[in-house]
């Protein structure tokens, strides 16, 4: 059997090309030898359990630990103790049993076990009959539920705390998609005042990060010596362009180009542009991944940032900012030169797209997308059918968008995907801080330059204009629209909806009021 691209759970050596990060290992194996406890976190699909699967089958061939990975998924239902504990139990004594450690009854239930002390007690006496040491990776930690978490972490700490007098696992990990922080907010949130906190036995604080340039080429370079196909030097920059590294879309654009395009013809090369249609495929295509980040944008604090970082408003980064950091630890999101933007650009397109999606279906019946004459935009005349159009249902429509704030930006975007649908791309840059977003529309060929901006006073329109005239030099072009929409509930239609047109820096720029 061929090795392959694995887009669906963790990597297996045999069937999976894959990555082995010796570094990380010897890390977590110096935080083992020590007897600390830590967390492991990462944005889901970057690498965490094939990661510790790895190392724990490195720790019990070198036969000075016994260890131990537990996956607690099926104990993330059980919010009450009662129920998660035991669960949690079964989930130890399944994992016990898959990597054929001594087996033992301890981690049978007894009903009659009282459930604060049911794990730390049972993992006690697992360890005092052992005749090495204990290490555990709890996987999917982050994920238990109100009580069950609590209880569960209190175990952990009693028994960490406990150590000297009674036998308890040497080193503990806590892996999943959240960081400490995370565990700490859910613990305030949820534990009574004044109680003693389960988190301080942790001292260390781990993360995954994505592949860099020369691991994508280590990657694929396992596909062209077992194959023969080639990744082009120009197809390896595009996809890391797209991906910043992150490890499922490195996979996820390879086995597209190599399976779907390609159909598995090893003679025929992997280019710039099929890469660039890869992209298009898995963003239209939704898959799982892509689906769970848009599941996300529904969570009150991811909108928080992300209704921000669309907008262009200015966010102080800092470590206080628990919104901005569990954005930071899902993934959406990292920090570029101290502004936050979205993780990569695929992440940056499908926010956009999925925000928008439904009024993409539903502006069907206000417009036809007749504004392509002789292969090109006729960009003037869109703008104005849009302006008529915001004028007429903006209020009704802005309803409709899950983020308020950002509904103008998000429904214009539709407007212009609508014309390009299957014909075009855009390209859209985020500007955190400066007020703004960046558009380019490409269509046959030919750019159009457009920026977005909310009315925030007098200076919008200027500060716009000089924006805008920066952005068009990157693309080359003389010809570019600047669209503000005011959002004042005082001013009148007709004072909004204006269009003028500005000379600067040899640059024609259409000032489009809405």
């Amino acid at each position: 059997m061929k090795k392959h691209f694995n887009v669906a759970g963790p990597c297996i050596q045999s069937q999976h090309y894959m990555l082995h990060f010796q570094e990380k290992y010897k890390e977590i194996q110096d935080l083992v030898d020590s007897g600390i406890y830590f967390v492991l976190h990462a944005a889901r699909q970057t690498g965490k359990t094939t990661t510790v699967q790895q190392l724990t089958k490195q720790i019990n061939k070198a036969e000075n630990y016994y260890a131990l990975y537990c996956s607690l998924e099926t104990a993330q239902p059980f919010p009450e103790p009662e129920r998660g504990i035991p669960a949690i139990l079964a989930c130890i004594r399944m994992a016990v049993n898959t990597y054929k450690l001594p087996s033992t009854e301890v981690f049978l239930e007894n009903k009659k076990e009282d459930i604060n002390i049911m794990i730390s007690k049972s993992l006690s006496e697992y360890c005092e009959i052992l005749d090495k040491p204990l290490i555990i990776f709890f996987d999917e930690a982050d994920g238990l539920s109100e009580g069950t978490l609590i209880c569960f972490l209190r175990q952990l700490r009693n028994g960490y705390i406990e150590r000297e007098q009674q036998p308890f696992p040497q080193s503990i990990s806590l892996i999943g998609m959240r960081n400490l922080r995370e565990y700490k907010s859910r613990y305030r949130t949820t534990a009574t005042t004044g109680s003693v906190s389960p988190f301080n036995i942790i001292t260390k604080s781990l993360t995954i990060k994505n592949f860099s340039h020369e691991n994508i080429i280590d990657l694929y370079n396992q596909h062209t010596e077992e194959t023969g196909q080639i990744f082009e030097l120009s197809a390896i920059e595009k996809v890391f362009y797209f991906t910043s590294g992150q490890p499922w879309l490195v996979n996820a654009i390879a086995r597209e180009c190599v399976v779907e395009l390609l159909k598995n013809d090893y003679t025929k090369s992997i280019t710039a542009d099929l890469v660039e249609e890869a992209v298009k495929n898995i963003i239209i295509r939704r898959d799982v991944h892509i689906d769970s980040l848009i599941e996300r944008l529904k969570d009150e604090r991811v909108m928080r940032i992300m209704q921000s970082v669309i907008l262009g408003e200015n966010i102080v980064f800092d470590f206080a900012n628990d919104d901005a950091l569990y954005c930071l630890d899902l993934g959406l999101i990292n920090i570029t030169d101290g502004e936050l933007k979205p993780a990569n650009r695929i992440y940056q397109e499908v926010i956009i797209r999925s925000l928008n999606y439904s009024t993409q279906f539903m502006l069907q019946s206000h417009f036809k997308p007749i504004w392509i004459v002789d292969n090109k935009i006729d960009m003037n005349g869109l703008l104005q059918r849009f302006q008529e159009f915001w004028r007429e249902n903006s209020q009704i429509w802005i309803q409709q968008i899950y983020y308020t704030e950002a509904a103008p930006h998000l429904i214009l975007q539709a407007f212009l995907q609508r014309v390009i649908n299957g014909g075009g791309t855009i390209l859209r840059e985020y500007a955190l801080g400066r007020m703004r977003m960046d558009i380019c529309v490409i269509y046959e060929n030919i750019k159009y330059p457009i920026e977005i901006k909310l009315y925030y006073g007098a200076k919008t329109r200027k500060e716009g204009l000089q924006q805008l005239a920066t952005y068009m030099d990157t693309l080359n072009e003389k010809l570019g629209w600047l669209v503000i929409f005011d959002r004042r509930k005082n001013i009148a239609w007709n004072k909004k909806i204006t269009w003028t047109t500005e000379t600067i820096d040899n640059k024609t720029i259409h000032v489009v009021g809405c």
